[in-house]
């Protein structure tokens, strides 16, 4: 199981969806068109990602997609946008959402035993405050 999020710096809440397995292409662009999906509702513009190198940030596919969904936008003129401002390599101390992140993990975990991946979504939409929406869609092969 993978956890996808966005800090919002508007409000400080957080926007997470999970996933089955680990982060791939094809779902990291399932989470950025929902998130922008949820901000066009709210009347934003543009989505300012501030992203580090993950394979699953970074890949040819994942770019292909946000040019093609920022032509789409700007064609329908409505919709949001996405600006990828990308860190420099191996500096996460610059994203604002990794301390959330590892305070997170630390106020969700059981001493004693391994959670189930039910227990783990519950408990961090509950730590963060934010709806639990279905898991991500797999990719298919």
């Amino acid at each position: 199981m993978a956890c996808y999020g966005v800090l919002r710096a508007d409000t400080g809440g957080m926007m997470l969806r999970f996933c089955d397995g680990r982060p791939v292409s094809a779902t990291t662009e399932a989470f950025l068109g929902w998130v922008c999906e949820v901000l066009a509702t709210e009347g934003k513009a543009v989505l300012a990602l501030v992203w580090d190198n993950a394979a699953w940030h970074v890949s040819r596919r994942v770019r292909r997609w946000i040019e093609a969904h920022n032509r789409r936008v700007r064609r329908a003129k409505t919709g949001c946008r996405i600006r990828v401002c990308g860190l420099p390599v191996k500096a996460p101390w610059l994203n604002p959402i990794e301390p959330k992140w590892v305070h997170g993990k630390r106020a969700i975990v059981e001493p004693d035993r391994k959670l189930t991946a039910a227990e783990v979504r519950q408990r961090a939409c509950d730590y963060y405050g934010c709806t639990l929406h279905p898991t991500l869609p797999k990719p298919q092969p």
